[in-house]
């Protein structure tokens, strides 16, 4: 149990839902000619999960000074895992997901995409150990991450389908799934940036150069409160321009996306305690996950 915590279990689930949403729920009912078979794209799944997994135990294992301040019952590194352990595990994670990944690049004709887990797993690691502390290069990186842990259902399973008879198809859907993952993007930088005022005691003491600490708590919370109306703003103009003529899209887009972001815009601006930013930080995710499941609704309006 204590080794699910460590690599954060229910994120690695949100990722794998996201992925097969992707596949099951939006190129398949479609008719996208895709590349992966059940297994073959469960592989890309499992490899995907390793080298996140592999992610957070490297930043769990740089973070226990700043963990024992800001959250000290949550710090499983040193206390019921070993750091040894828990080195292993991050070497193992990374061997298992980088090994899939160099299969998968072959099985699919395009042995350059193995430099994609390659690039990940390094860049997860510099992250931890020395990005992190940097006001907001680290928050960009790590939002970069997830963004592309949606991209890459996109890289195996179109790029290598393309010819010239469905190019427009197959591109046209990998747009559609880059403006996915560029909302992934911005939500989690959104995420990164309230867990950085909230966790600004103990990383004071720890010595980082986060954002607020660079530039004090209520500067930052006013930066964080603008960014909050660019995921807001686009989400609104994705309804008017793309799914305004379908009544489900714009009830689903208006009720689990739209009016929880000016939710969230308001309790930003109302924010004082470390209480309140957390609570804000859970509904950022369950704002990204509403968000992937509109990819079930997404059909009903693509064609009109």
């Amino acid at each position: 149990m204590e080794i699910l915590k460590l690599i954060r279990w229910k994120n690695l689930l949100m990722i794998a839902l996201m992925q097969y949403l992707i596949k099951y729920a939006f190129f398949e009912p479609f008719g996208v000619d895709i590349t992966l078979n059940l297994f073959g794209f469960s592989l890309l799944v499992l490899a995907t999960l390793c080298i996140a997994a592999g992610g957070y135990v490297i930043n769990d294992i740089y973070d226990v000074e700043t963990d024992l301040i800001n959250k000290p019952d949550h710090v499983i590194v040193g206390k019921t895992v070993s750091e040894q352990a828990a080195n292993n595990l991050f070497i193992a994670f990374n061997v298992i997901g980088v090994g899939l990944g160099f299969y998968l690049s072959h099985l699919v004709g395009k042995s350059a995409f193995f430099a994609t887990f390659i690039i990940v797993s390094g860049l997860l690691y510099v992250y931890a150990s020395y990005l992190k502390p940097m006001p907001l290069v680290g928050n960009l990186v790590i939002s970069a991450m997830v963004a592309l842990s949606l991209i890459i259902v996109g890289l195996f399973e179109l790029i290598p389908a393309i010819t010239p008879a469905n190019q427009e198809t197959q591109l046209t859907f990998f747009t559609i799934l880059w403006d996915y993952a560029l909302f992934a993007f911005i939500l989690n930088l959104l995420r990164e940036m309230i867990k950085d005022i909230e966790d600004i005691d103990g990383d004071y003491k720890a010595g980082m150069n986060t954002l607020p600490i660079a530039i004090g708590r209520e500067r930052a919370k006013k930066i964080v409160f603008a960014v909050s109306f660019i995921p807001l703003g686009g989400a609104i103009y994705y309804l008017i321009n793309y799914l305004y003529g379908n009544m489900v899209a714009v009830v689903y887009f208006l009720g689990a996306i739209i009016a929880p972001m000016l939710y969230i815009s308001i309790k930003i601006f109302m924010a004082e305690s470390k209480k309140e930013f957390h609570f804000i930080s859970n509904m950022i995710k369950l704002v990204m996950l509403l968000g992937m499941l509109s990819l079930i609704v997404y059909k009903y309006s693509l064609l009109d």
